[in-house]
């Protein structure tokens, strides 16, 4: 075919913006947000240069900026005073992530409020749900755990949450949860799945910002092991027979062959570029081994590319700058 066909000629410098088959916009953008009810100005997360625990009374101001710098989406993570076995402040009608949700639909009535609902930040042991005797020893219990995340998410619900993104991974999950939401008024409260979570050692600077390692054990027995891509697939399938409206992919750059997998499920998926994607990230660009801006863009494209509706990432108000530069 050659010469008739160069592919060169398609990539002189003005033609490459019209044939480029993925455009990033910030749409696709989804900011995480970390409250923190015991602190009351922004404490520097360590393990992620850049990101902070915000004081409630101070989360409606970012979510405003945030807002202005053309994001239109974020995701609360509450880190609470109190924490008990049961995880009872996590569906307090008072609670951190409740009084953040009323506070930001206060002041940016137009911003789609997403909320974490599991139990690992508010539970003493850690783990994500009620902890019980199992067939092996001390474990997640799924059937009781059902009932906490019922509470959690309607308490979201009541406090003005558009969607709920429940990321325990327990069985049963999406169903409970929807039967739960309906039957307490909130039929159009969107309910987006952390569907196919990999057991990952990439959530390492996340548990210190949000203070949620476990005291025992690990979480291995509700989430995926890395190796299982059948599985991971299966599980994403099972949350969209049981109603999720969106599925999600959590953690991202490593999983795009599973992200290009629940794809083809036909629902919108999110993907979730978690806290050690991004601390990488920004080490070896304070190091000048890599140049942050180029890195993130390429990172986030290839997301999308791979078949992402959505992507959580903490780099995102950096990303809207960057791409208003392009403008």
């Amino acid at each position: 075919m050659f010469p008739q066909r160069r592919m060169r000629r398609r990539r002189t410098r003005h033609i490459q913006p019209l044939l480029r088959e993925i455009c990033l916009t910030k749409n696709d953008l989804i900011a995480p947000l970390f409250v923190n009810e015991t602190i009351s100005s922004p404490r520097p997360i360590d393990a992620m240069p850049g990101q902070f625990n915000y004081p409630i009374n101070g989360i409606a101001a970012v979510a405003s900026d945030l807002w202005n710098r053309g994001i239109r989406a974020v995701l609360l993570f509450g880190i609470p005073k109190e924490k008990d076995p049961e995880a009872c402040s996590a569906y307090d009608a008072e609670g951190v992530v409740q009084q953040a949700v009323l506070r930001i639909k206060a002041e940016v009535p137009g911003m789609v409020v997403i909320t974490d609902v599991c139990a690992c930040e508010y539970t003493d042991h850690g783990h994500c749900g009620i902890v019980g005797e199992g067939r092996y020893g001390l474990d997640l219990l799924n059937d009781p755990s059902l009932e906490l995340m019922n509470r959690i998410a309607c308490s979201h619900a009541e406090s003005g949450a558009d969607i709920i993104a429940p990321s325990c991974m327990l069985d049963g999950m999406v169903g409970s949860l929807r039967a739960a939401l309906d039957d307490a008024g909130f039929e159009d409260v969107l309910i987006m799945s952390y569907s196919t979570k990999f057991a990952s050692a990439l959530y390492g600077p996340f548990r210190e910002a949000a203070g949620s390692g476990f005291s025992f054990g690990d979480r291995s027995t509700y989430q995926i092991h890395y190796a299982n891509r059948r599985e991971a697939i299966l599980e994403s399938q099972m949350d969209a027979d049981e109603g999720a409206d969106i599925l999600m992919v959590k953690p991202a750059g490593f999983y795009l062959d599973i992200l290009a997998g629940v794809a083809e499920l036909g629902l919108p998926v999110a993907a979730y570029q978690v806290s050690g994607e991004y601390s990488m990230i920004k080490a070896a660009a304070e190091r000048g081994w890599i140049k942050e801006k180029e890195i993130v863009l390429e990172s986030l494209t290839c997301i999308k590319r791979a078949g992402a509706d959505l992507i959580i990432t903490y780099f995102a108000a950096d990303v809207a700058g960057w791409l208003d530069e392009k403008q």
